[in-house]
């Protein structure tokens, strides 16, 4: 009677179905509950008139947009050279023989040092320290050093994931390539990395969300970008609400790849899944072919 009468309230909706509606009822329910109970708190009135001011918002929107493609290209220029030399770092570490052990004794002192400095130490560095050489045909510009900063820390981190996704390749790949009279080289470029980086692209999205939210880093050496000028506009009307346009222009970028990467993740467990059950099927087949009898021969 009970499950008849909550058909009826639902209006006979199928499973499936009652079960979306009451999802979206209690998301609802929770949601306008957090809503009702931030809108109603004590000192909400400051703190929209602080953080949440329309007038602000509207005004502040062009010039810290503008600002952000600043944003969008340091993350483009540092992500097309540590795609490339992150996986530099990870052959040459994963190399073998000893003629090649200082190429691997390089590649790990790079990572190491580079992944054990804070980057804006780096930042700092590069960008005050490398003009104050005044050195002819070394450049001036913070914003170029603030994309090498980034892109020497980033190319340490993402080597590190494209060595994983190396080493998960099962030797036997490298073998099989190298009996068809493959060289070391050979194999490693056409066997053993296509498989690598397929399985590595969901942290590298990951690295590559930290290193857009990074790009920010560079106000700090005086590179007019989003945050740079939310901190300009911000300081000229003593209101902080230029740096929450700033906080949704990043989200609007960093939360569609956070998507994606999930996706990512979640179908490589389903062809993860799948492979494992397809494995399973064909080991009971053959069980019952070797108990019951073959097909004749």
């Amino acid at each position: 009677m009970n499950g008849d009468r909550r058909s009826r309230i639902l209006g006979g909706l199928p499973e499936g179905a009652r079960s979306a509606a009451v999802g979206l009822v209690s998301t609802l329910v929770v949601f306008g509950l957090i809503a009702w109970g931030i809108t109603h708190a004590p000192g909400w009135t400051e703190v929209k008139a602080t953080f949440f001011d329309w007038p602000v918002f509207r005004d502040s929107l062009p010039e810290v947009g503008r600002a952000f493609l600043v944003n969008v290209k340091i993350f483009l220029l540092a992500e097309a050279i540590v795609l490339v030399a992150a996986l530099v770092i990870a052959v040459m570490r994963s190399t073998k023989g000893p003629v090649l052990l200082p190429l691997r004794i390089l590649a790990i002192i790079y990572t190491d040092f580079f992944r054990g400095v804070p980057g804006i130490l780096f930042i700092y560095l590069l960008a005050f320290g490398a003009p104050a050489l005044q050195i002819d045909g070394v450049p001036e510009s913070p914003f170029f050093w603030g994309v090498v900063a980034l892109s020497l820390v980033y190319t340490a981190y993402v080597s590190e994931v494209y060595r994983a996704g190396i080493e998960s390749v099962h030797p036997s790949q490298d073998a099989a390539a190298r009996s068809l009279g493959l060289t070391s080289l050979q194999s490693m470029r056409y066997v053993v990395l296509p498989q690598a980086i397929r399985r590595v692209i969901p942290p590298l999205l990951n690295d590559f969300i930290g290193l857009q939210k990074d790009s920010a880093l560079v106000a700090t050496v005086g590179v007019v970008e989003s945050l740079r000028q939310a901190q300009i506009n911000s300081s000229a009307i003593f209101n902080f609400t230029p740096f929450v346009v700033t906080a949704m222009f990043f989200l609007a970028m960093t939360i569609p790849l956070t998507r994606v990467t999930d996706w990512l993740i979640a179908r490589d467990r389903r062809n993860r899944q799948a492979g494992g059950v397809g494995l399973v099927m064909v080991g009971d087949t053959r069980g019952k072919t070797g108990g019951g009898g073959g097909l004749p021969t």
